[in-house]
């Protein structure tokens, strides 16, 4: 049922969405190509155009367009030989397509808390706990960062820790398409990087994902894989399980056309975190997700913090107050050990990032918001604490 707002800056009787997906236009344009073309399948030269652009967006040299992020994780854990009982260690304060594809082959899941300066993967936590783990005799096969809501991992730092011990480093850069850190793209310096290209991204197929390296015989593997690990024959040969995971040319053809904004994107995305920050923070016991001197984020979702005790109001409150209003928004992620389907693995820290979850709240940050939709949500939160 469609909710009428009453406030005097929004006329329009239609929900805000916390991150809908902006068409540029051009869409159209790159579907009669497609079709012009004749390939609609999941190969051709649309995905094979979308994979280059991808590299030039990411500046990583050799790309595989695959059916979505999560399946891009997949294909990169079975890159590194992930195998039962391997631990993989990754940031709690994450989505759980993070982890979940390498507990379904069995590996053991360790989480640790986040850098309350970027919210992403603490790199002095990590250093002391690999270095406990190497006198045990029990290091992990994989560390995988996490790029959070735009702001990147400070991979610099991780890949440095790691390195000492001779372990891999994926970057699961989902939410960090646009992002930099160093003045590099997200991902950069990790063995392996995985985007995704779902509805609410910043660039959106509808769907997809993709998987990014410097090595071009891994971004090979992960085609081979991609396409049911068929063996080059005149019939159907396979030697090894694979899986139907790439991208389709019309979703292909969608990102193709959204890829040149996407700077134009990053920077509309920044600018509606920025009227946020600056409607806000004046609000006692309103903060926002800060941002690294070292780190350009893309902003993809604008994040705020609310102290209940010097607000007078939960998040939870404010939460349901804007959906009262037409307006969507939504908790920071719940961090993986307090789910119950992990509820028995083991946790390093984890105390920052349940603080996140319980004061944060994602406000609509889509690039085609308009500006009395902003005002709408901004006016509503005033509203609220000035009760």
């Amino acid at each position: 049922m469609q909710r009428t707002h009453t406030s005097p800056l929004r006329k329009v009787d239609v929900p805000i969405l916390l991150s809908p997906p902006t068409l540029t236009g051009n869409e159209i344009s790159q579907f009669q190509k497609m079709l012009a073309s004749g390939w609609i399948a999941p190969v051709g030269p649309v995905v094979s155009t979308f994979e280059s652009a991808l590299a030039r967006a990411t500046t990583f040299p050799y790309v595989a367009a695959l059916s979505s992020g999560t399946m891009a994780l997949q294909i990169a854990y079975r890159l590194a030989n992930l195998a039962p009982g391997d631990e993989v260690w990754t940031s709690t304060l994450t989505y759980i397509a993070t982890v979940a594809p390498a507990v379904q082959m069995g590996a053991v899941p360790v989480f640790l808390d986040v850098d309350p300066q970027s919210w992403t993967l603490d790199a002095g936590l990590l250093a002391d706990a690999l270095a406990q783990a190497d006198r045990k005799g029990r290091l992990p096969r994989l560390v995988v960062s996490v790029d959070l809501y735009g702001q990147c991992a400070n991979l610099p730092k991780i890949v440095k820790v790691c390195d000492r011990w001779g372990v891999r480093v994926i970057s699961d850069s989902a939410e960090g398409m646009g992002a930099m850190a160093y003045g590099r793209q997200a991902g950069r310096g990790a063995w392996l990087a995985a985007f995704s290209f779902n509805g609410n991204k910043i660039i959106t197929c509808g769907g997809g994902g993709a998987l990014a390296a410097d090595e071009p015989h891994l971004i090979a593997q992960a085609h081979f894989l991609a396409r049911q690990a068929r063996e080059s024959a005149p019939h159907y040969q396979h030697e090894m399980l694979g899986y139907n995971a790439c991208i389709p040319a019309p979703c292909a053809a969608v990102g193709l056309a959204q890829l040149p904004s996407l700077a134009t994107r990053v920077a509309r995305r920044r600018h509606v975190f920025a009227m946020y920050e600056a409607a806000l923070s004046d609000l006692p016991g309103i903060s926002f997700m800060p941002e690294p001197d070292w780190s350009h984020s893309s902003r993809w979702l604008s994040v705020m913090l609310v102290d209940a005790e010097k607000s007078g109001i939960s998040c939870v409150e404010i939460c349901h107050a804007l959906t009262a209003a037409g307006v969507e928004s939504r908790p920071v992620w719940k961090p993986m050990h307090m789910q119950p389907v992990f509820s028995k693995a083991r946790v390093i820290g984890g105390t920052i990032a349940e603080r996140l979850f319980r004061d944060g709240l994602c406000l609509p940050s889509g690039t085609g918001l308009q500006p009395e939709e902003q005002m709408h949500v901004i006016s509503t939160i005033r509203k609220l604490m000035a009760r």
